[in-house]
Order: C-alpha cells, then structure tokens, then sequence
C-alpha cells in the first residue's frame, strides 16, 4: 500500500496526539510540521521527533511530499489555513471548532464541499466503541421513541482566577469560550449518537470568574505558568458556564450542562439517552463501561468486549475484554477512519459513517451561535439554522 504524507500546522498541546495517532496506523510519514516562528518550530520538532521544521505553513503546502494537513492552530487561525489547504488540493483534518465564527465556518464547509477531498474535524469521542455500540443500538430502535437526552461536560482547569489561554480571548478563541471548546464535543456527540438533530435550544451563560490574572506569556493549553511571573488583570468576556435547555427533531427534550471552573472535575463528559423502552449511559472517564437502564426488569452494564459489541461497533475496540482502551485510542480510531476516506480520495460515498467532516464542523457551529443568541436576548428559545438554509437572521421562538 501507497505510503501518505502528512504534514501539521500548530505544534502544540494536541498536536502530540496527533502526531501519536498517525504513527500508530503505520502507514503514514509524517513529513514535517509548521508553527508561529523558525525557531520555535525547530524547537517543537526535535521534541516531537518529526525531521523537518518549515519556515510557515506555506512553504508546508507548498511541499508534494505532504497529501494530507492536519490543521492544530488556535481557532482564529483555522479559517486561513484550512482554506489554503484546500484550495492547495489537500485532505485537510482540523481541530475543532471548524472556525472562530459561524461565518467562517460557513466559508470552509462550502470551500470543502467544491475541493473535492477528505476534509474532518476532529470531533474525537465519536471514536470510542461503546459510542458505536450506543449508535448502533438506538438505530436499532432498543431504546424506543426517544424522550430525554441529557449530560454535561464539567471540568476544572479554569478553577484558578491565575489559569488563562488563549481559548478565552475573542480574537483568538471566538466570541464562546466553554460552549465552542467543550459543548461542541457535548452536541455532536448527542447528535451522532441519538440519530436526532437539536433544533431549538434555550440557553443560561455565566462568567464564573469575570477578571483573571494573566500572565505576560501565554502559557501552552493545560499548563501551569510560574507564580512568579509578571501578571496584569483583564476582564473576562466569554461564558465559562452554561445551563442550556435543548429540544430535538425527533420531539426529544434534552438539557446540557457545560463547565470549565468546576473543582474536581477533569474531563468529566457524559451522555444519557433515555426512551421508552430503556436508556443508554456513558462516562468518558469511565469510557469501557455502558450503563443499560430498564422499567421492569434489572439494570445492566456492557464492558466493553469485541465479542459481545454491535458488528458496527466492533472495529473500534481493539483489545481483548478485560484490556481497558481509552482516550488515545479513540483518537486513534477517528484518525484511522480519516485516512481511510482519504486512500478512497475522499468521495463522499466512501466516507466512514462515524466520522465528522466540515459539514458537522458548521453544523456545530450553527448550534453554539444559536446558543449565544439565546443568551443574548434574555434567556429566549432560539431556533437552529439549518445546515442546508440560505443564510437569513432568525428570530427568536417563544
């Protein structure tokens, strides 16, 4: 089998497991990556093991050695280098959200579509089996008519007024800070998994800590800078809480909860699907176990096992029961399924099923901007646009 290249843009916090999910396939070179400066890029390689430093990411684009962009800038870099990659004619796998506003978003969905080659967003939870086998059984009609879809993801790296990142400054990060970092994984998850689409939502934004300390250099995602070093204060703009209240195509109710200063919890994401006949549970820091709940009879918990998973869920595990797999490899599994699209050029009827693209990058997007706007005219219902709708101002639903 023909070898790929692949070349990323943004050596930071995520683009180590990137970098750890191609190799792990085994038949894909990474060929070099790009970051904000020579220097600092040079730095990065040699402590992600990578051979070659360029200069910007152009001179990356530029090189036929790379066919596929994995794109790990911080949001308000993605709508310019996403472009470029494709118009480049390269596959291009961004992190998530697709852009920093829902207008850019729209850009490289549209941009993706015309460019004719694979094009992912790194929605990764899709990627654990016991996401599949959830998949798989509410397809299967085990659940019944759905009523209730519900969660939260809580953490509580942003607990400390000292902890800062770029993800809280508009310009870099967008107008939404927890929603469009954390609820993003929230949404797609509960769409992927429930089949249904969220298309009203009502939702209560709070800035916990509304004046932070910042550091004079801004210190990488999840690292802890000196308590030593030079700080100003800033204000806070962007929500890090949310209460949002959610109503489904399919006449599901549903409600999320979304938070970043949470103390205890780490990366505390969960989904609950309950319909008439039973309900589904999943913890991603429990991510082998499936809590099964039924009316008359005892509840049960699937761990997870090759042997007893649904034939659509059972490519992503790969250990035997009893061999717990986790995070790195459901990363693995989305990175898997994305160079598989693009060996198959990335025609759209070659795209693995449980795997997000541009579209549901925007689709996203269209959520947490629906979300903002609800917020923004007092705590109303708010319809979702559309994916495939011309865009036009909405108004708000009582």
């Amino acid at each position: 089998m023909k070898r790929l290249g692949m070349g990323l843009v943004g050596p930071g916090f995520i683009a180590a497991h990137h970098l750890d999910a191609v190799r792990r396939l085994g038949d894909v070179d990474v060929v070099g990556i790009a970051g904000s400066s020579p220097e600092s890029t040079q730095k990065r390689a040699r402590e992600l093991g990578v051979d070659r430093a360029y200069a910007d990411y152009r001179e990356l684009l530029a090189d036929p050695a790379v066919q596929v962009v994995h794109n790990t800038t911080p949001n308000h870099l993605h709508r310019e280098i996403s472009l470029a990659a494709l118009q480049a004619g390269k596959h291009v796998i961004s992190d998530k959200p697709l852009a920093s506003s829902l207008e850019e978003s729209r850009e490289l969905h549209e941009a993706a579509r015309k460019a004719g080659v694979a094009h992912v967003v790194t929605f990764n939870y899709r990627g654990y089996p016991l996401i599949q086998q959830a998949r798989a059984m509410i397809a299967k009609g085990k659940l019944g008519a759905q009523v209730f879809v519900h969660g939260c993801y809580l953490q509580d790296w942003l607990t400390d007024e000292r902890a800062y990142s770029w993800r809280l400054d508009p310009k870099r990060g967008g107008a939404s800070s927890a929603l469009g970092d954390i609820g993003s994984h929230w949404c797609d998850l509960a769409e992927h998994v429930t089949g249904a689409r969220i298309v009203t939502v009502l939702a209560d934004l709070h800035t916990a800590v509304p004046v932070r300390e910042v550091p004079a250099a801004s210190p990488k995602a999840f690292a802890k800078a000196a308590k030593s070093a030079p700080r100003k204060k800033i204000k806070i703009a962007s929500e890090d809480l949310a209460s949002v209240l959610l109503r489904f195509d399919n006449g599901a109710r549903g409600c999320v909860t979304i938070g970043q200063v949470l103390p205890g919890h780490k990366n505390d994401l969960r989904l609950e699907v309950s319909g008439r006949e039973a309900s589904l549970a999943w913890r991603q820091e429990q991510p082998n176990d499936l809590w099964i709940g039924h009316h008359n009879q005892p509840n049960t918990v699937l761990t997870r096992d090759p042997a007893l998973l649904d034939a659509a869920a059972r490519p992503y595990a790969h250990l035997p029961a009893g061999h717990p797999e986790a995070w790195p490899d459901a990363f693995r599994n989305l990175i898997a399924d994305a160079y598989a699209w693009i060996r198959q050029g990335g025609a759209p009827a070659k795209k693995p099923s449980a795997l997000p693209t541009f579209a549901d990058g925007y689709r996203n997007s269209l959520l947490v901007d629906a979300m903002l706007k609800s917020h923004a005219a007092g705590g109303v219902w708010q319809d979702v646009e559309d994916l495939t709708a011309t865009p036009r101002k909405r108004g708000a639903r009582g």
